[in-house]
Formats: C-alpha cells, sequence, structure tokens
C-alpha cells in the first residue's frame, strides 16, 4: 500500500514537472508606454514559444519596436527593420532569419492573445515577428499560431495601438521595446 502511494506520488511529480515544462514562462516587455507581461504557451506551441525565449534572452528585442497598429484590432512588432527610423522598410522582416513552422491549435484569437507574423499566406514564414490581438477575430484561429496571451498591460497595448499611423498602419513613431525578458 505505501509502495503504491509512493508510486502515485512519483508519476504526479513527473506530470507537473513535464506541464511546467510547457508551460513557457512569462514574457516582460518594457515599452515607452509601461510594461506587457505575456504568458507564453509552450504546451500549444513550443517551437514559436522556444524561438522568441531564445531572441529575448539573446537581447534580439532589445531596442525593436512594434511598428503597426491598428486600433481594436492588434499591434505588431519585432521586426529588426525597426532599428532604423526608415518605415518603408518596417514589417518586411530581414532575409536569412529562421523561419518556425505553423503550430495551430484550437486556441481562439481574443483580446490580448499573443500570435506570430508571417509572410503573406506561407502559414510556415514566421520568424521574429508578432502581434497582439485586441478583439476577438475568429477568421484568424487555425491560420495564425497562437502562443501567448497578455496577462498585464493590455491598457499599455490599447495605448500603443491608438497612436497616429501612416496609411500603411506603420506608427509616425514607433513605440519602442526597450528590454523583453523571460521569466521562466
Amino acid at each position: 500500500m505505501k509502495l503504491t502511494r509512493l508510486l502515485v506520488v512519483l508519476a504526479l511529480a513527473l506530470v507537473a514537472g513535464s506541464c511546467s515544462k510547457n508551460s513557457g514562462g512569462v514574457a516582460v516587455i518594457d515599452t515607452d508606454f509601461g510594461q506587457i507581461k505575456i504568458k507564453l504557451d509552450g504546451a500549444v506551441a513550443p517551437k514559436h514559444v522556444e524561438n522568441f525565449k531564445k531572441l529575448a534572452r539573446e537581447g534580439f528585442y532589445d531596442g525593436l519596436a512594434f511598428h503597426r497598429a491598428v486600433p481594436n484590432l492588434l499591434i505588431q512588432g519585432g521586426d529588426p527593420n525597426t532599428r532604423s527610423d526608415d518605415r518603408n522598410t518596417w514589417g518586411a522582416g530581414q532575409p536569412g532569419q529562421p523561419n518556425v513552422a505553423a503550430e495551430f491549435s484550437e486556441k481562439p484569437f481574443k483580446r490580448g492573445v499573443l500570435g506570430a507574423a508571417r509572410r503573406g499566406n506561407d502559414v510556415n514564414s514566421a520568424t521574429s515577428q508578432f502581434f497582439i490581438c485586441l478583439r476577438d477575430f475568429p477568421s484568424w484561429n487555425g491560420q495564425y499560431t497562437v502562443f501567448g496571451e497578455v496577462i498585464e498591460g493590455i491598457e499599455v497595448v490599447d495605448k500603443i495601438a491608438n497612436l497616429p499611423t501612416d496609411p500603411r498602419q506603420n506608427l509616425l513613431n514607433k513605440a519602442v521595446m526597450k528590454k523583453v525578458t523571460i521569466q521562466d
């Protein structure tokens, strides 16, 4: 009986340990407008979460910007071209960045969801760029990878989404991500 209990406890500990490994941790994005905290979902999109975490830990996102904003729809960031002030290159990405294959799930696009941006209709072309959804958008379900959700700072996302943009939806003045860190 005691051995059975011990085995059950050990099995539960192993399951709990494997669940926490898949949790993904929390991304903290410090911006000019405040802080955004995003719970990363490694159980749903492990490749996207690992790519994001790797880039954050390398300091890749530090100094990049949210460059695109559509009020009540999304903000987008993570393009290395936003290190420059040439808005014509924002959103184009850089050649040679490794692609992350799509990881579609049943998770719906709703307010606060973190999604992987991609090039055109190529579902397997995600790189470093991501977007935060500001309202339910069911037509994106199963079309873009969900890999996290804002848990604090959605009002910061709203502030950025309402900044002035040009006709291409690029911000007239970029919203800089001063530092992006990962809390495991």
